[in-house]
């Protein structure tokens, strides 16, 4: 796999790994990685055990395999998850498809807390909602949603994001009874880091 200004780096498709247990406990904790969360998440939110998040965790960060996911949209304007699994240099980076370019932009990346850009409530749910068929990458609507929630960066959480992280979060395997509050401190902690940040804002809003 390819990706431009990743030519050295040993990036494998990630998506076989989203139905592994313990992939979605390891990553959406890491959104409220930074301690502003007023509750600490737990794997079981995520349908997990400390086990699987473990046993995940040995295959996400391996320095010799860097897991990419790629979430392509209908109109070209998509979003690609890596795993930059470099020793001493760890993070995750996000990038940015845009219709009629040759490369992705990276708008964000997460070391031990996200910063760069994010996107609007309206943006992701396009983004998720459209899944591109002739390219590879994540189809589920659901999941394409949970990868990219982290670039959420409105500064009030829309009526209609609750109960849609809500489904997302029961359809990837968390139980019904802890995922609405799960999706509660995720979009919690995800405003409150916008509200803290005046440099955070949309690449596709402002052009």
């Amino acid at each position: 796999m390819l990706i431009q200004g990743y030519d050295d780096s040993p990036l494998v498709a990630g998506e076989p790994l989203l139905a592994r247990p313990g992939f979605w406990s390891n990553y959406l904790m890491a959104m409220c990685g930074d301690g502003t969360c007023v509750e600490r998440p737990v794997p079981e939110w995520f349908g997990d055990d400390g086990a699987d998040a473990d046993a995940s965790a040995e295959t996400l960060f391996d320095p010799e395999r860097w897991p990419v996911f790629r979430v392509p949209a209908a109109d070209g304007r998509g979003v690609v998850v890596i795993y930059r699994n470099l020793v001493g240099d760890y993070g995750i980076d996000y990038l940015l498809t845009h219709p009629g370019r040759s490369h992705a932009q990276r708008i964000a990346n997460w070391e031990g807390h996200l910063s760069g850009s994010g996107l609007t409530w309206q943006e992701l749910v396009r983004i998720a909602s459209s899944p591109s068929c002739e390219a590879e990458g994540v189809q589920d609507v659901s999941a394409r949603l949970l990868l990219v929630l982290p670039l959420f960066n409105d500064l009030d959480i829309p009526s209609a994001a609750l109960p849609r992280v809500s489904a997302a979060l029961t359809a990837a395997g968390a139980p019904q009874d802890t995922a609405a509050d799960a999706a509660h401190h995720l979009l919690g902690h995800l405003v409150r880091r916008t509200s803290h940040d005046p440099g955070w804002g949309s690449p596709l809003s402002s052009g």
